[in-house]
């Protein structure tokens, strides 16, 4: 592995890639990241994923032609969880929708945004809904853990208890030495959690001021631990575009509306809504032992039958050894699954998501 050095608290992150773009690993000690998850806040860089901005008064119409929620509805301060299909309803892009009065700020996964970002650019004129990619513009931080809110209140002057009363995907704008920062409350894992869209020339200083008011440095082993627990499946490893979104569970995390004007790849949405069923969807699986088996991994049943196959995994320190699967529908809870690869085999036992707290 690489070694990166960041001048802010001397804190040296061991880095990864995604996509050959480089991602901290951990900064040395990974349980008491996950750790901070539970007691404390676990500052995590997240500025990998892509940011897009739209405007124009037309903004939202058509936002909301090419995503599965509704974006129409929205109010300032408000934003939502939703997805981006092809016209045969299979998911391009998984996305979090941020609204203010003038604009959009949509973000999605490192792997998923060149796809979501082309797609708006094949059907999206920017003459009527000018639209600019502000990913190296915008960085984004996410501050998690029990005591986040406390600790973000402290960075940035506010009330904790107005960060509290935030519903999922709203946000508040704070102001820090005159930079804005969108601060917008997000559910992508157990614990209580804020992202924080910042300029990227306040970064060090905003980076600074979370880890003076005590939040703990963390990468992407603790974070990816904590959003496999939370079942939350990531474009690109758990779900793609050969995936409905009824089968990565979007309609339980709240990213599909079914009384919203049409959509890109709404007649296969609605279809499984109204008519039938996924022959699959993801489910948890518990391993025996502390051995994890890996992505891809074939899961068999007592008969030997194929049902389906290991996505994200993660050695949970409360849990062992988990993953996020892509399972038959028929294969009820507390089903023991064979998973095989070449090397070796393991027993887990399906769970619903999210796992148990």
């Amino acid at each position: 592995m690489m070694r990166s050095f960041s001048p802010n608290r001397e804190a040296v992150g061991e880095l990864g890639d995604i996509d050959g773009r480089p991602v901290v690993l951990h900064y040395g000690d990974v349980g008491a990241e996950y750790a901070a998850l539970r007691t404390g806040a676990l500052l995590v860089d997240r500025t990998l994923r892509g940011r897009l901005r739209l405007s124009g008064e037309k903004a939202r119409e058509i936002l909301t032609g090419l995503v599965t929620n509704d974006v129409l509805a929205l109010e300032p301060g408000q934003g939502a969880y939703a997805a981006a299909l092809t016209p045969k309803g299979k998911i391009v892009a998984d996305v979090r929708i941020f609204a203010d009065a003038e604009s959009l700020l949509v973000d999605a996964p490192p792997r998923a945004f060149p796809g979501f970002l082309a797609m708006v650019r094949k059907y999206v004129n920017p003459r009527v809904a000018p639209h600019r990619d502000e990913s190296e513009a915008l960085h984004d931080f996410c501050l998690a853990g029990a005591n986040a809110r406390l600790v973000l209140a402290e960075a940035i002057g506010a009330h904790s208890a107005t960060l509290g009363t935030l519903p999922p995907y709203a946000h508040i704008v704070a102001d820090m030495g005159g930079a804005s920062i969108v601060i917008a409350r997000t559910p992508d894992v157990v614990s209580d959690a804020y992202d924080c869209f910042v300029p990227a020339e306040a970064h060090e200083t905003f980076r600074a001021k979370l880890i003076d008011a005590g939040a703990r440095p963390g990468g992407l082993v603790a974070w990816d631990t904590a959003r496999v627990e939370a079942g939350r499946p990531e474009w690109g490893i758990d779900m793609d575009e050969s995936t409905i979104p009824q089968e990565a569970n979007l309609d339980e995390l709240h990213a599909i509306s079914y009384t919203k004007g049409c959509y890109v790849g709404q007649e296969t949405v609605a279809r499984v809504h109204f008519r039938g069923h996924v022959n699959r969807h993801l489910r948890g699986i518990m391993f025996e032992g502390e051995e994890l088996a890996p992505r891809g991994a074939q899961l068999t049943d007592e008969a030997a039958k194929s049902v389906g196959d290991v996505r994200s995994g993660a050695q949970s320190p409360r849990l062992g050894a988990i993953a996020l699967a892509m399972v038959r529908r028929e294969i009820e809870p507390g089903t023991v699954l064979t998973a095989s690869w070449e090397g070796g085999t393991r027993e887990g036992r399906v769970v619903r998501l999210p796992f148990p707290v």
